[in-house]
């Protein structure tokens, strides 16, 4: 949160990428100031309300009130002007929060907002991940855990960006006890993730979106030889190819961030643009369609073998159509 608040302003703009940070932001702002104040979290559909609690008055006095509008991206154009004049209206005791995590960065009333010279404004664009690690690593410091250099520089890596899955595999780690002059493993961490990420997962999840032939090798080699979870492979694969049809959307809107917007981390950063040259859009939604399928059968209550489900499925893939 601010350092200090200036005492002329009382309405924010906060906007960018990083849904995480601004919203951990916004909050923080929400929570400080007057104990007594009427704290609101509200959608662009109930922006009325703000202006009914600025207006009451109670036996002692009027009431502070601070409003916190979590959706500012999706407001209307009529809902925009509304919050427009709000902002640059807002005054003391009260404080009025925007947030536009997804915001446009064409939309007129974004451009509108950004031209107020009246109200304080940040922008949250997702970090680095030299930045994210720093940030992790200091949190970690913070609670007084000790872990291994090389795991926490895969768990930044893996989840760059998002703070609040980061802070709860923090508060995972603090309900392991471990021994307290060893730094706790790697593999600890890893499991604590959530993730028991075999080497070579990765890289398959790769091959299969280059469309490689090897990547049915690899799929036996992972089911068979490392014991690795369907459901699990499952769900990497399905996380890829969500990132790939959500990149080429962006893409087709031009999008200035089409990597972040489409909420891409860690190494696939550097690997989706490259495997989405290989797929068409359509052929991606057929991808999307076989994936949905292949779920039913694992989750279900089907009574086929489930390694076969998967072996079957990537092999569907890489037959699909280039050209969709």
């Amino acid at each position: 949160m601010p350092n200090s608040l200036s005492s002329s302003c009382h309405s924010f703009y906060f906007f960018g990428d990083d849904r995480d940070a601004l919203f951990e932001h916004a909050d923080a702002l929400q929570q400080t100031g007057d104990s007594h104040a009427l704290r609101l979290r509200l959608d662009v559909t109930e922006l009325s309300r703000i202006e009914e609690e600025q207006r009451n008055a109670s036996l002692f006095g009027v009431q502070a009130c601070y409003a916190l509008v979590r959706n500012v991206d999706s407001a209307s154009p009529k809902q925009g002007e509304y919050l427009l004049r709000l902002a640059q209206q807002t005054t003391s005791p009260h404080r009025l929060i925007l947030c536009a995590p997804d915001i446009a960065w064409k939309k007129a009333m974004h451009k509108k907002m950004r031209a107020l010279k009246t109200i304080e404004q940040q922008e949250f664009s997702m970090p680095s991940l030299h930045f994210f690690h720093a940030w992790l690593k200091d949190e970690v410091k913070k609670v007084g855990l000790h872990v291994d250099d090389d795991g926490l520089s895969m768990v930044a890596e893996n989840l760059c960006g998002m703070r609040l899955a980061a802070r709860q595999w923090i508060a995972r780690l603090l309900l392991y006890k471990g021994d307290e002059h060893l730094p706790i493993s790697l593999s600890v961490m890893t499991a604590l993730l959530g993730e028991h990420v075999p080497d070579n997962l990765d890289d398959w999840v790769h091959q299969v979106a280059m469309r490689n032939a090897s990547s049915l090798r690899l799929t036996h080699r992972l089911l068979y030889d490392q014991q690795v979870s369907e459901v699990h492979m499952h769900a990497w694969l399905s996380i890829r190819f969500q990132q790939l049809l959500m990149y080429r959307w962006h893409q087709s809107k031009r999008h200035p961030r089409a990597l972040q917007a489409a909420k891409v981390f860690g190494s696939a950063v550097r690997l989706v643009p490259q495997e989405s040259e290989q797929w068409q859009s359509q052929a991606l939604m057929d991808v999307i369609e076989a994936l949905q399928h292949a779920e039913i059968l694992l989750k279900g209550a089907s009574m086929e073998d489930k390694k076969i489900v998967l072996e079957r499925l990537v092999f569907t893939m890489l037959r699909m159509s280039h050209h969709g």
